[in-house]
């Protein structure tokens, strides 16, 4: 199976790119915010907990995130593998999911990190907010989530790199230059 992490801060891409190598590459999607936001909008109890997280720009608990990527990734029957989007977010995360695909016969195949500057960061996510009306796409809360990407998150770029996974992608250009890149460094694997 090919599992793939993709990795970046805010609105470098992760989305729209994990929707691309979901079709070539017939992959299933595990997007943590997709699957967050919609408890959140059905109004769960683990949809309350997470608001009260999301909204003040924090992370939500890893043994909580763990059990529901366990849950989603082992109702793929068939799967031909997957793309984690938004997920690991710190050190403590990527070692539960190699643990938790690891019990499952898997591992993560290649870690894809598209990195943007962060003053383009804030220009895409201010633009996704007007359009999208997501709630979490203002300056205030952006700041928020940089400043915990970069305390929390970064780091696991050398956890990647030590665990051979690692691969640098410029979040920067058109999408279907981003996407090429990302196409050689997966079809290289």
């Amino acid at each position: 199976m090919l599992n793939i992490v993709i990795f970046g801060a805010p609105g470098s891409g992760k989305g729209t790119q994990s929707a691309r190598i979901v079709e070539k590459y017939g992959l299933n999607h595990i997007s943590t915010g997709d699957v967050l936001r919609a408890e959140i909008k059905n109004g769960t109890e683990l949809g309350k907990t997470a608001n009260e997280y999301i909204s003040n720009g924090q992370l939500i608990p890893d043994a909580l995130m763990i059990d529901i990527l366990a849950s989603v990734f082992d109702s793929f029957k068939d799967s031909k593998g997957v793309i984690f989007d938004g997920f690991p977010r710190t050190i403590a995360q990527a070692e539960a999911l190699k643990k938790m695909l690891k019990e499952r016969g898997q591992e993560v195949s290649i870690m894809l990190d598209l990195e943007v500057p962060e003053d383009e960061l804030m220009v895409r996510l201010i633009k996704r907010g007007q359009e999208t009306g997501r709630a979490d796409d203002n300056e205030e809360t952006i700041k928020k989530r940089l400043v915990v990407y970069h305390s929390q998150t970064a780091p696991l770029i050398d956890w990647y790199k030590n665990d051979g996974k690692y691969c640098h992608i410029n979040g920067l250009g058109t999408m279907d230059g981003i996407f090429a890149d990302i196409c050689k460094a997966v079809d290289a694997i």
